[in-house]
């Protein structure tokens, strides 16, 4: 079914090395989605409004935010994997996921250190980059798959979600999922569910663009400027990631503690 697919494609751009602008809007939706949800969350956790963050709206909203996220990170890989079979250096991909993987695992681990010696109780051990650093680099064993990723991945976000209803004896087993007692950290994405939904978007990925083209018409939105400014937060997620939690401190911290101050 996979190979069928190749011969399938509706539409194509001419250019291999074009990007798909729905891609990078999306993504820049995910962008503006999460610090959203992080000055809330900061307003919250520095006691300047409280919010309920447990469950409800707020809740829910971090999850889609996360969701799209991490769908993303699928289907951009799969992107990359069909951009570079059509350019002949498809040979050497596993060498860049790699590379790119463990480059964001180390800022992960950056951050780890970060909020262990400014946060202490609750620093991050599994966040996001930590589990995105890992999924790049095991996503090129699924790459070639099909139906099959969708229906692993289905597997994965149930058994992921059950887990989260238990807490167990093995603390060394945590970024899989199985939380223990006593475990709190501020960002937990653990392979368990979320690496189900990476596979979901890599099928995804190969089913709408398979062979690096559309199979589908999007009438060509890009030109405009909320579509284009949201283009231009996709396309710098990563730094957005790790430069807005400073911003947003540095604006709110003073406010939370202007009460002390006069």
């Amino acid at each position: 079914m996979f190979y069928l697919l190749k011969s399938n494609a509706l539409w194509m751009d001419d250019n291999v090395t074009a990007r798909f602008w729905e891609i990078d809007f999306l993504r820049g939706l995910a962008v503006f989605m999460m610090v959203s949800f992080h000055v809330i969350f900061d307003l919250d956790y520095f006691g300047i409004h409280s919010f309920n963050l447990d469950t409800g709206f707020w809740f829910y909203f971090s999850r889609l935010t996360a969701s799209i996220f991490i769908l993303l990170v699928g289907i951009s890989l799969v992107l990359s994997y069909f951009k570079a079979c059509k350019l002949g250096t498809d040979k050497g991909f596993v060498f860049k996921l790699l590379a790119r993987g463990s480059k964001i695992f180390f800022l992960g681990l950056i951050i780890t250190l970060i909020t262990y010696l400014f946060i202490g109780n609750g620093f991050i051990v599994f966040g996001a980059l930590h589990f995105i650093g890992i999924s790049i680099i095991i996503s090129y064993l699924f790459l070639r798959f099909y139906i099959f990723n969708l229906i692993l991945g289905l597997v994965i976000v149930s058994i992921g979600l059950n887990m989260q209803e238990h807490a167990f004896d093995f603390p060394w087993l945590f970024w899989s999922g199985l939380s223990f007692n006593r475990f709190y950290t501020l960002d937990f994405f653990p392979l368990f569910p979320w690496f189900g939904v990476v596979l979901i978007g890599i099928f995804l990925g190969t089913y709408f663009y398979d062979s690096y083209e559309r199979r589908f018409r999007v009438p060509e939105l890009s030109g405009l400027l909320p579509i284009r400014s949201l283009q231009i937060l996709g396309k710098n997620s990563l730094l957005i990631y790790l430069v807005h939690q400073p911003i947003i401190i540095a604006v709110i911290y003073p406010i939370g503690n202007w009460g002390n101050l006069c």
